[in-house]
């Protein structure tokens, strides 16, 4: 039957959810606290602890000098009493001895009841890190636990506990007690106040997250969620996009009679979603984010940079409801497409158009052009200003000129940025390629201050730093931390920089013709060949033959292909004679002919990189060598 201890120990293991090494290691290490606190013993003293389960017992070990009188029972033994221990052990060995208090049980108890649960807590905390530090960016569900002005918390599992401040909430959603929510974690850290779960259910994500669960097509990837503009607990709008031909990425959003929208906007407490499709035209694109308004025309001006504005043109009745309430739908459709959204009614535009075909010269020639239809422009904004009603006609001819003038500017603002395109790539041609290769870091000429002041500004090669003295060099004497001197520095560096000339690869070297050419023409190295005979006799080989190989001349590229022999640069001749060469030479009439006598000679060749194998044979009248 186990004992109470042991009870008690699988109880906390259950309780706490906690690895059996992790509990055990907290006790072992509370009980010598609780030796070293009762006995008055040095943390240089090595002291271990046995726990029986079965028996509920303790028992301590301590390291302790062998002495042959004893001062300090803490530190030393006797001689005698070390000897039980270990029989060998001599005056100043080091034993450990069982030093086990008497009533340490009930000491341990009052001694390590905080230290062991300061290691429980340290364990949690550490389990709840590693476990919710992976599920940032991630939906968790959880119970409210207490709520008051300033935030909310929220319990999770593993006995962790998350907090929700108030700028996190939905506006106007009301918590109680024992209530269960789903929020989004954002971030997870580790203070000195203990571990920090922050939550959301206003982020933009916790609507992605929810999108992704809610709808099938998004989680395998068939619908994808391009952007997500939001004002939590009011409205919202989401731009999504198919990746398959024949989906309709809206449809699969909204669902069956709205099923799925809606489950989604409960959930929000009741926000507004509209779901649009994106499109890589930005003038569909921001057309479809002002719905539910309709629209005239969209005009973009992306000559200003990263303040790329469009001008939304509506119908009269339609300029509130693109607006929004207070501003809110052309504020969130600015935020899904990423363009300043000029939003204005038709008569509106008409009076910019007249306006700017008086003061610009260049629409001079469109102005006479138009003559009758401004005429008429004119006596229906007229008419406008009066405070008559204009038909729908109206409206369309209004529409139709403003979008002939937007139109004709338009076409001539792209040219304009055409022709700026065109000049970036041409100066980004005429810079060497490995300068977009080589970090500024990497650039010795450059000061290490400079360097860090470059790359702050989005300058981080050398490419883009000489690329932004050729575009415009005075930004750089704009940048904080970069005078005059230093300016010089690097106009003077981009003066004379120069980059090695990259080595020629094979490919190249094998297109060149007149490469080849010099190459097949180049003569073999002479291979000089001595045989004595009988009358000694030279003979000159001019191309050795290699065994086994064809004798034809080798292709610039089966050059290359040869496999360079691991063999010493210079080899001993190797002759190899079938039978005796002398007896060969002596033959007889009338005898049995000899057996037909060769050999050969293997001689390494250093500039072919191979063994040059040389066969002779008798002839009719002397030895060839081939």
């Amino acid at each position: 039957m186990k004992s109470e201890f042991a009870l008690a120990f699988n109880e906390v293991l259950e309780e706490k959810q906690l690895p059996r090494d992790t509990i055990m290691s907290a006790l072992e290490g509370a009980m010598i606290s609780a030796y070293r606190k009762s006995v008055g013993a040095s943390t240089a003293q090595d002291v271990k602890v046995n726990i029986d389960f079965d028996k509920g017992s303790v028992t301590v070990f301590a390291e302790k000098e062998v002495v042959d009188s004893v001062l300090d029972n803490r530190t030393e033994v006797a001689l005698e009493e070390a000897r039980k221990i270990d029989p060998d052990c001599q005056e100043g060995d080091l034993v450990m001895v069982e030093s086990t208090p008497e009533n340490f049980g009930r000491i341990a108890a009052q001694t390590a009841r905080q230290a062991i649960q300061q290691k429980i807590r340290d364990a949690e905390k550490s389990l709840q890190f590693e476990n919710f530090g992976k599920q940032v960016g991630e939906i968790v569900s959880g119970v409210v636990q207490a709520v008051n002005s300033y935030q909310a918390t929220i319990g999770l599992d593993y006995k962790a506990e998350g907090t929700m401040m108030r700028k996190d909430m939905i506006p106007g959603e009301r918590f109680r007690i024992h209530d269960r929510i789903r929020a989004y974690i954002y971030e997870v850290k580790d203070s000195p106040k203990g571990l920090q779960i922050l939550l959301s259910r206003g982020h933009r994500n916790f609507l992605r997250r929810l999108l992704e669960n809610e709808v099938p097509e998004i989680y395998h990837g068939i619908v994808e969620i391009r952007s997500i503009a939001r004002e939590p607990g009011q409205r919202a709008k989401v731009a999504v996009s198919a990746t398959q031909l024949g989906i309709d990425p809206v449809g699969a959003c909204v669902g069956q009679r709205g099923m799925r929208i809606q489950a989604i906007v409960r959930e929000l407490h009741n926000e507004k979603i509209d779901v649009i499709e994106w499109s890589p035209d930005a003038s569909i694109y921001i057309s479809k984010a002002i719905s539910p308004a309709r629209v005239s025309g969209v005009y973009l001006n992306t000559a200003s940079g990263e303040n790329k504005t469009a001008t939304v043109v509506v119908p009269e009745d339609q300029l509130s409801l693109a607006i929004g309430r207070e501003g809110q739908n052309a504020r969130l459709a600015a935020k899904l497409t990423g363009w300043r959204i000029d939003i204005m009614s038709v008569s509106e535009a008409a009076y910019k158009a007249l306006a700017k075909l008086q003061e610009d010269p260049k629409l001079a020639e469109l102005a006479q052009t138009e003559a009758e239809v401004i005429t008429r422009v004119k006596d229906l904004l007229t008419k406008k200003e009066e405070g008559r009603a204009l038909s729908i006609d109206d409206g369309m001819l209004l529409a139709k000129f403003v979008d002939r003038i937007e139109r004709h500017g338009e076409a001539e603002r792209k040219q304009i940025e055409d022709a700026n395109l065109a000049r970036l790539r041409d100066i980004r041609a005429s810079i060497n390629a490995t300068a977009f290769e080589m970090n500024l870091q990497d650039v010795p000429e450059i000061k290490e201050h400079i360097t860090n002041v470059l790359q702050e500004s989005g300058i981080l090669t050398l490419g883009d730093l000489l690329m932004q003295i050729k575009v415009d060099p005075e930004i750089i004497l704009s940048y904080n931390g970069i005078g005059p001197k230093a300016y010089e520095e690097l106009l003077n560096l981009a003066d004379s920089i120069k980059f090695p000339e990259p080595e020629p690869s094979i490919e190249e070297v094998a297109a060149a013709p007149e490469a080849i050419t010099e190459l097949v023409e180049t003569p073999a190295p002479e291979t000089s060949l001595v045989v004595e005979v009988e009358k000694p006799q030279v003979v000159e080989v001019a191309e050795p033959v290699v065994e086994g190989a064809p004798e034809e001349e080798k292709t610039f590229e089966e050059l290359f292909k040869l496999e360079t022999l691991k063999h010493s640069q210079e080899r001993e001749h190797e002759v190899v004679e079938e039978e005796d060469f002398g007896a060969a030479l002596s033959g007889k009439d009338g005898k049995k002919k000899a057996k037909k006598k060769k050999g050969y000679t293997v001689e390494y060749d250093p500039d072919l990189g191979e063994d040059i194998v040389h066969r002779t044979h008798k002839g009719e009248s002397d030895w060839e060598v081939f």
